[in-house]
């Protein structure tokens, strides 16, 4: 056996595999094993899944979602949400001649604190004018910032990819115009709350 053989053996030997699972407002699910020499080397790495490898349902693999490993508890990487987009093709495969898709973008904070950039995709049935394309903007404006107002990061996160947040607009916005699909296209984590320090332990021991 070469010495570089062995070399590349020996560095394998040395790496511990740890199970990257999503966060538990998205069930806990089991994302993939990464191995790493030193645990703390995981803290902050983004690992990419689908909504299908959430949820199971294999419609939902157009939707790609980002978490951020926070925390190594035993030989398991625990992660927060971090943002999610629709694939391209997917997106593309929404645009259609003679119709008028209608973008926006807000940046949103929630109940808790937590800080988002939040874009919304309306695809009209036909074009409409732009009197039409402004209302259904702020339809998404004002969904948008209610439910950030109303929710944690938690149930906004999960609202977010499940599809609440837009069929909810949808609902709203076809009012205006005949709506083919409404959807959250993007999100990005930008904010996190400051975290209280924790007490030492000759704080948190009262004096005698």
């Amino acid at each position: 056996m070469s010495s570089k053989t062995k070399k590349v053996r020996d560095k394998w030997r040395s790496k511990t595999w740890y199970m990257v699972t999503a966060p538990p407002y998205f069930g806990n699910t089991e994302l993939g094993a990464i191995p790493v020499a030193e645990p703390e080397k995981l803290i902050g790495r983004t690992v990419e899944a689908t909504l299908y490898d959430v949820t199971g349902d294999f419609s939902h693999q157009y939707l790609k979602i980002y978490f951020q490993v926070n925390e190594i508890d035993g030989k398991t990487a625990r992660t927060i949400f971090k943002g999610h987009e629709y694939s391209r093709d997917y997106m593309r495969s929404l645009v259609r001649r003679r119709t008028t898709k209608v973008d926006g973008v807000f940046a949103i904070t929630t109940k808790d604190a937590y800080g988002l950039r939040v874009a919304v995709s309306g695809f009209t049935l036909s074009r409409v004018k732009t009197s039409q394309e402004k209302d259904i903007r702020a339809i998404m404006s004002r969904i948008i910032r209610q439910k950030a107002k109303a929710l944690t990061f938690d149930q906004f996160a999960q609202e977010m990819v499940l599809g609440k947040i837009a069929s909810d607009i949808y609902n709203e916005a076809k009012k205006i115009a005949p709506l083919r699909h409404v959807g959250v296209s993007g999100s990005k984590l930008v904010k996190q709350p400051i975290q209280p320090e924790q007490p030492t332990v000759e704080q948190a021991v009262p004096e005698a």
